[in-house]
């Protein structure tokens, strides 16, 4: 069961064995409105199923009849019985979850949120490790805070997949790098959901003289013993900023370690691709940049199993804008002379500026200006285009002219909206620079087009 988010959550109530969550809104002309179901009404449960959260609402509301207990104001409950015709039953809750999201409960030593400077929004300092998330976002979780109820509710309902941040497969070690008790013992629940059929893709983030090296070799064998309930396992570098003051003493990864793991992670892919006929780990792009040896052809990462780790996105755009330039007749000229610039992080430059030149060079009157945008926020260890905030791309465009266009990376925006990290917006950027600022997703369709002013 895959079970998707939709705009709704409530808060969660406990009354000794009693449990309830608070309805926030109803629908006009909804089945719930047509039932008498009003704001302020408690949901308890749905067809004998105790309701908690998000969850459990939208695994038991997938039903052909509903029977719904209603508590009213005053504690006074009714069952209502309502026939479900696969539409919106027409409940709104207060919060997205339908209780408080959880926090993450370690202390892990290549935190990136211990990393963050100050004075940035509060929700960025927000740990999060919800499980559910995971379910409905695809964040990934390190399963420090579940319970045995937990796992078996994830088994129950057989929710695919879930999204582990397993560092490594050492218990000691795990204990060590996250600083929890419980960061052992908790990677049995990846045998419990592999034994119950449960799909997982699993993180680990590499950390030079921890879990690298020999570590990283033996995660990859007793993860890959896991397959197929283990279906990927992204290696991704540790991000170090430039705000580590009393936290541990951690090296970036060198030309030389990186290659290291690269080796790795295609001499285990080599064995088990003899047995299984497909890949299932993966190095992230920045390994192969700092190691300074091409990307891996497309046919290596199957389906991308692991792009919101930075896994593939290089090869995977690459491939898109070349198969875009094939199916597309570029004119020799356009009928407006266009300059436009594209501002992205050191990582995605060298790709980028060669794309772009790729289509400027066959239009005469087509200029693109691609800049590299220095992470001052974060420091110059960070290169990703994730990470950059609106004041570096405005003052690493100072005295550039910019042309018609500015082109940024889309996922440069958070999820609040159109704000970067350190909260500056799109029309504020565009105000700041006085031209317009257009949001680019990482598309090699979607890219063209921009370039050539299409959509």
């Amino acid at each position: 069961m895959n079970i998707g988010g939709s705009a709704f959550t409530a808060v969660y109530e406990e009354r000794g064995n009693s449990v309830s969550v608070r309805i926030h809104s109803v629908a006009a002309r909804s089945a719930a409105a047509k039932h008498f179901i009003k704001p302020g009404d408690k949901l308890v449960s749905v067809n004998g199923h105790e309701i908690r959260d998000v969850l459990d609402y939208r695994f038991y509301i997938d039903a052909d009849t509903l029977n719904l207990v209603i508590e009213k104001e005053g504690g006074r409950r009714r069952s209502i019985k309502i026939k479900n015709r696969g539409d919106d039953i027409g409940l709104g809750f207060e919060t997205y979850l339908m209780d408080k999201q959880r926090s993450c409960a370690n202390n892990c030593i290549f935190c990136f949120i211990d990393q963050l400077p100050d004075h940035l929004r509060d929700s960025l300092y927000f740990k999060d490790d919800d499980s559910r998330l995971s379910f409905l976002f695809g964040n990934y979780i390190t399963m420090t805070n579940m319970g045995e109820r937990d796992i078996d509710r994830i088994i129950e309902m057989h929710i695919s997949p879930v999204n582990i941040s397993v560092h490594t497969m050492n218990p000691e070690l795990r204990i060590k790098m996250m600083k929890n008790k419980r960061a052992g013992k908790v990677l049995d629940y990846i045998y419990r959901l592999a034994d119950a059929g449960i799909k997982m893709n699993t993180q680990l983030v590499l950390c030079p003289g921890y879990n690298d090296g020999d570590e990283l070799t033996y995660t990859l064998e007793k993860l890959g013993e896991l397959y197929p309930a283990v279906q990927s396992i992204a290696a991704v570098p540790v991000g170090l900023t430039c705000h580590r003051d009393g936290l541990e003493n951690l090296d970036p990864f060198t030309k030389e370690k990186s290659l290291d793991v690269i080796s790795r992670i295609d001499s285990y892919n080599s064995r088990f691709m003899c047995y299984n006929n497909t890949n299932i780990a993966y190095a992230a792009d920045e390994f192969y940049l700092n190691a300074g040896v091409p990307m891996p052809d497309s046919s290596r990462y199957g389906d991308f199993p692991q792009l919101e780790n930075g896994v593939g996105m290089w090869t995977l755009l690459k491939k898109e804008f070349e198969q875009a330039l094939e199916e597309t007749e570029l004119p020799s000229e356009l009928d407006e002379a266009r300059k436009i610039t594209v501002a992205t992080g050191e990582a995605a430059y060298p790709l980028l500026k060669m794309l772009a030149d790729s289509v400027a060079d066959k239009i005469n009157n087509l200029t693109i200006n691609t800049v590299l945008i220095k992470n001052v926020l974060f420091g110059e260890r960070i290169t990703v285009a994730g990470l950059l905030c609106g004041n570096d791309i405005a003052n690493g465009l100072a005295g550039i002219d910019i042309g018609d266009e500015l082109l940024i990376p889309a996922v440069s925006l958070r999820r609040e909206g159109d704000l970067f990290l350190d909260d500056m917006s799109l029309t504020e950027l565009s105000q700041r620079l006085g031209v317009k600022v257009t949001a680019v997703e990482n598309d090699g369709f979607i890219l063209l087009d921009k370039f050539l002013k299409k959509g």
